[in-house]
């Protein structure tokens, strides 16, 4: 007979997580190169259970490189990548999941059509029966996306809408509490607030430090710092593939978080050039000249 749907109850299913603080993933001096191309170097950040460490960079500055290499898309070219202090090579994404690692991607692997709760099992479907009678469990999975959901905070009237019907903010948190059900003991995020408005931005923070409250090591890539400081415990700012420093938040307010971010002297660099190319006199010179005063 079956065991597949008590091998994916929400008991068994739970992994064991490490003390708060614990170090899952340290990274240190980590670099990609691609040929001569160097897409990330000297980069150094940890992620801790129970912690949120949010990636900060425009475009460019290296934070998909980042994640590839934490999601085993691609291996890391120098420095060293731990996992629970052993030193660890990824070579796929199924490689970093067996590790715990999930990834939650920018553009979500949902399909809009199918309710919520096939989506939250789309590609582990639970079955039972043996051979020719086996078939979905569907009350097991409605049930189980019901109780993880709600156990991410996450009430929702009805599992059998479409996915769909969801708003951004929600579908994130549906693809957040499906991570956690299936074992993640870190958590990427890739810019899930980035397409989202106030009010579904602050949605999706609140499920962040959810599943941080959970005992996760969270990885939160953004660029925006007002929307990493008030769920963040550590931050690693890139700019041109290198480490501007890796800092916890006791260290740095959102001032200095959000100066480092908009680039002091190359903001001074362009004020310098709009005096030049428009005069002293021209408002908009005046203008970027007091912001970096």
């Amino acid at each position: 007979m079956s065991t597949k749907t008590e091998a994916k109850s929400p008991v068994t299913n739970m992994v064991e997580l490490p003390p708060v603080g614990t170090a899952i993933i340290e990274v240190k001096d980590i670099g990609k190169r691609y040929g001569n191309i160097i897409a990330l170097s000297d980069v150094t950040t940890s992620v801790r259970a129970g912690e949120v460490t949010c990636v900060l960079g425009d475009n460019g500055a290296g934070k998909s490189t980042f994640i590839k290499v934490l999601a085993g898309a691609h291996e890391h070219s120098d420095g060293e990548l731990l996992i629970d202090g052993e030193p660890q090579h990824l070579s796929s994404p199924r490689g970093a999941l067996e590790l715990g690692i999930a990834t939650v991607y920018q553009d979500l692997a949902v399909v809009s059509l199918m309710p919520v709760w096939r989506n939250f099992f789309l590609g582990s479907e639970l079955t039972k029966g043996v051979g020719p009678f086996r078939r979905l469990d569907v009350d097991a999975m409605k049930s189980i996306t019901k109780s993880e959901l709600a156990a991410m905070g996450i009430d929702l009237r009805d599992v059998e809408q479409p996915i769909g019907t969801l708003s951004g903010g929600e579908r994130q948190c549906v693809a957040i509490a499906r991570a956690v059900y299936f074992g993640a003991r870190v958590l990427i995020l890739d810019e899930p607030t980035a397409a989202l408005g106030v009010k579904q931005s602050g949605v999706v923070l609140k499920y962040i430090a959810k599943a941080r409250d959970r005992g996760l090591g969270v990885v939160f890539i953004t660029h925006n710092p007002h929307h990493a400081y008030p769920v963040g415990d550590r931050f690693m700012l890139l700019r041109r593939g290198k480490s501007m420093g890796d800092f916890p938040k006791a260290e740095m307010t959102l001032e200095e978080l959000t100066s480092m971010m908009a680039g002091g002297t190359e903001l001074e660099s362009i004020a310098h050039e709009l005096e030049k190319t428009m005069g002293t006199d021209s408002e908009v010179a005046r203008t970027m000249k007091a912001e970096v005063t």
